[in-house]
């Protein structure tokens, strides 16, 4: 064989060698590619999560300095308490089975996190009602931080005043303001919608 056919050889194997680790060497930098843009993912999630964090921090300490009068907490404690018992019911319906094993909505939300069906139900049943997650939270606020008594449809009845104007007037946190409108109609209308397009309830 000439030099030049051996000398081409050469130069074919150095090539292919080369034309090798440019393979290995785009594939890591695909792997380490992906791994960048997983890391920055998870950064963006966690971002979201202390921003969300911080936001559910400044609602609670909001609700702390939140003061009713007694006739107010009765009130907006029965319209929660009618809206709890309307997920309950909605929730054991979607569960016959599992049930007698959930007394209440309390109950319910402890379950869920280690159990996938009650999680759906619950899910459902929300998306049923027209009401969040952050309802809940909020309306649970309202049933563990005041005392307070429950009051029958018919002991709401006051002449001339609407249930969603006082909500307005006397609920400074909006989360609040919103999740007790929605409870309002939940209670009387059976599903909520906007609460700016929360109308009538009588108190």
């Amino acid at each position: 064989m000439t030099s030049e056919g051996l000398s081409l050889k050469g130069f074919s194997a150095t090539l292919s060698r080369l034309e090798r680790r440019l393979e290995v060497v785009n594939s890591r930098f695909e792997e380490l590619d992906e791994a960048a843009r997983s890391l920055t993912d998870r950064l963006e999630r966690h971002k979201q999560g202390l921003a969300l964090q911080a936001r559910q921090d400044q609602v609670w300490a909001s609700l702390l300095e939140e003061k009713f009068a007694a006739t107010e907490t009765n009130l907006f404690f029965s319209y929660v308490s009618d809206t709890f018992l309307r997920c309950h019911s909605r929730v054991a319906r979607k569960l016959p089975d599992l049930a007698p094993g959930l007394p209440n909505t309390a109950c319910i939300l402890r379950r869920k996190i280690k159990n996938r069906r009650i999680d759906a139900a619950w899910e459902s049943t929300l998306r049923d009602l027209g009401l969040e997650n952050p309802d809940v939270r909020a309306m649970f606020f309202v049933t563990r931080g005041y005392q307070a008594e429950y009051l029958s449809p018919a002991r709401r009845q006051a002449p001339g005043e609407d249930v969603n104007a006082l909500i307005r007037k006397v609920v400074v946190n909006q989360v609040l303001r919103d999740s007790l409108l929605r409870a309002v109609q939940v209670a009387e209308k059976g599903k909520a919608g906007s609460p700016r397009a929360s109308r009538g309830g009588r108190v």
